[in-house]
């Protein structure tokens, strides 16, 4: 059984938000209140936003409209409201307006940080500037920056007019940026000169000017003068920022849209074909992000947020738009957060950082320096999602960073989710790389291959109802919006995740299901393989794969990165195969250990599994744009054919 490690105070529980919730609602726990937000969302719903203070400027006549099918949901039908309004200028005109809004600490040393009235200005003005070039409500406008006050400037000046933007990773290649500039059909880019990552300059304004010739809708480029270097500017096209804002009063009125104008478009890459483009709108996409921070993560205003991430990833704008919609300071850091490997613990110290956001590919890689000797005792929540955990990394991160007292929230969703679909919660016990339960407004449920509901064994994820964070489709293709989520259990949403329930409800995740392995008839998650492996005091970090197999169907392989000291070999790799046998049982030893001195990962710290298989067995990896580290992968080939075969 799965232990708890963390239990919350009764003094926790009071101050917690979601215990206001509860209270406002007339529930006494957190599943009286799940049930209630998923049987009830027409009450639910009207109760968050009003206890949030969310406005919406014409009310809705329809909460939840399902008239064309579960598919196409709709939420808040007929109401009208600025997100921007509701994550800047309302906080400008109340009490907060002096408090810090947006903090940036850059990778050379420089801070500085915006109150909430400066922000407000400054998304006014460029909203202003942005209109001067035509760009208007509906149209889409890239954002490609480094992490910094100037992200959120530019994604809430863009709701300010009620235009939809597309944040891009700021380490994207110029094809992958073509790409989701010419699928968006964008009007505008929105860039900077360039950045610092890890000591070097990274030249976004060429990279971005490469792109441009694959993306013949954009018409104008807005370039953030970052370092201030001399950067090739094309005439009528390209437009410094501080000169396009240069004379605006910053007086032009936050347009009101309809609740289901599109928002945001969140690129997700395939193993094949062209990236999705993920439509989220404007009320539902704001509902259900403040609900997540609120009530999950446990922000209210005057909290400091800091979470390891980029726009391209969705928490980027989770981060923007939540620590908005709840008043709280947001603290954004360019470049890389292992780099120097305390990075991270300083910025928390220097900060005051209340809630940290991490993945757990992030903390693996952080713990080999290392227990953090700076002071974290500003922190009250951590929050992790990206992928499953392994216990060592887990209690690591909870007994040494948070001292044992701090909450570890760990949540999955997904980009297309818009918000999550599991969620640990500060007002019930914790269990080890547990997920908590269902989040709010979500039912959720794991089904066999049959769409038979299963508890106690290893199924798919599914969500039975409409909830209003989802997608509202793929971009310019509905048709591979219902391929990939809804046609394997006609009117459930399968996410493509294996997860499972236990006795007490807690709910787990077990990987992607096009990652998990069968091995002679038996199911296993690559996570699981990876925590045995891990469970040698040697390996850092390690990714399982399945290969073909005449006799057992599938085998797995495991690539391992070995800690400083430990020497790769046949010695090492038999030691893992012994303790990944030890733990699972003989039937899942690892037919081979495969030493590499890095996995490929993304910018958000995430390893690409089903890059590492398709090298490993000689096959397209797909759309690799998101790895910070492509070569990676040529060392998984080299690796494959030097390898230690434990049959």
């Amino acid at each position: 059984m799965t232990p708890v490690v963390w239990t919350p105070s009764d003094e926790r529980r009071e101050r917690a938000n979601l215990t206001r919730l509860m209270r406002r609602l007339g529930c006494g726990s957190y599943r009286e209140l799940h049930r209630l937000s998923v049987s009830e969302p027409e009450r639910f719903w009207p109760e968050l936003l009003d206890d949030l203070g969310i406005r919406f400027s014409t009310p809705w006549h329809t909460v939840l409209d399902t008239s064309r099918g579960i598919e196409w949901a709709t939420w808040f039908v007929g109401a009208r409201l600025n997100l921007a309004w509701n994550c800047v200028h309302r906080w400008a005109e109340s009490e907060r307006a002096g408090a810090e809004a947006a903090v940036w600490q850059a990778e050379d040393g420089a801070r500085s940080s915006l109150s909430f009235a400066e922000l407000s200005s400054e998304v006014a003005r460029l909203a202003e500037g942005l209109a001067s070039l035509g760009i208007a409500e509906g149209d889409a406008v890239g954002i490609f920056l480094p992490m910094s006050p100037q992200v959120a400037i530019a994604s809430h000046a863009c709701a300010h007019l009620g235009a939809v933007q597309v944040p891009i990773f700021s380490g994207f290649a110029a094809s992958a940026i073509a790409a989701r500039l010419a699928d968006a059909g964008a009007k505008a880019l929105i860039t900077a000169d360039g950045s610092l990552r890890r000591g070097q300059t990274v030249a976004m304004k060429r990279t971005a000017d490469e792109a441009l010739l694959e993306a013949p809708s954009v018409r104008h480029v807005v370039v953030w003068r970052r370092l201030g270097d001399d950067v090739p500017m094309q005439a009528g096209r390209d437009h410094v920022w501080d000169d396009l804002v240069r004379g605006t009063s910053g007086d032009l009125p936050p347009v009101e849209v309809d609740s289901e104008a599109p928002y945001l478009l969140a690129y997700t890459s395939g193993t094949t074909g062209r990236p999705k483009g993920a439509v989220h709108v404007q009320g539902s996409f704001l509902a259900s992000i403040a609900r997540e921070i609120a009530y999950q993560t446990d922000v209210s205003a005057g909290g400091r947020i800091h979470f390891s991430t980029d726009m391209g990833w969705i928490m980027g704008p989770w981060t923007v738009v939540g620590g908005g919609a709840v008043g709280a300071t947001v603290v954004y850091a360019e470049g890389a957060p292992d780099w120097p490997r305390d990075r991270l613990w300083k910025l928390i110290e220097s900060e005051r950082v209340s809630m940290l956001g991490v993945s757990p590919t992030l903390i693996r890689s952080l713990l080999q320096a290392g227990d953090p000797e700076t002071d974290l005792s500003s922190l009250e929540t951590i929050a992790s999602t990206g992928e499953p955990w392994n216990p060592g990394p887990y209690r690591w991160l909870h007994e040494r960073v948070g001292g044992g007292r701090v909450p570890i929230v760990n949540f999955s969703g997904g980009t297309e989710v818009g918000a999550c679909f599991l969620s640990v919660v500060v007002t019930e016990p914790i269990k080890e790389v547990s997920l908590g339960f269902p989040a709010l407004g979500l039912d959720m449920d794991v089904l066999d291959g049959t769409g038979r509901s299963l508890r106690g064994e290893v199924g798919e994820l599914v969500c039975r109802a409409p909830w209003p964070g989802m997608t509202r489709g793929v971009w310019g293709d509905p048709e591979r919006y219902l391929e990939t989520y809804w046609r394997r259990f006609p009117g459930v949403w399968t996410h493509g995740d294996w997860a499972s329930v236990d006795e007490d409800g807690y709910w787990y995740l077990h990987g992607r299901s096009d990652d998990t392995l069968n091995i002679a008839g038996k199911r296993i998650g690559p996570a699981e393989l990876e925590s045995a492996a891990l469970e040698h005091g040697g390996i850092a970090e390690a990714a399982a794969i399945g290969v073909p197999d005449e006799i057992k169907g599938e085998v797995a392989w495991i690539f391992c990165v070995a800690k400083r000291g430990f020497r790769p070999g046949d010695a090492l790799g038999n030691a893992v195969g012994s303790i990944v046998a030890g733990e699972l049982g003989k039937a899942f030893r690892p037919a081979r250990i495969l030493f590499v001195a890095a996995l490929p990962k993304t910018r958000s710290a995430k390893i690409v599994r089903r890059a590492v298989r398709a090298r490993a067995l000689g096959r397209d990896p797909g759309d690799l744009s998101s790895l910070e580290n492509p070569e990676s992968l040529d060392e998984i080939a080299r690796a494959v054919g030097a390898g230690l075969d434990l049959d």
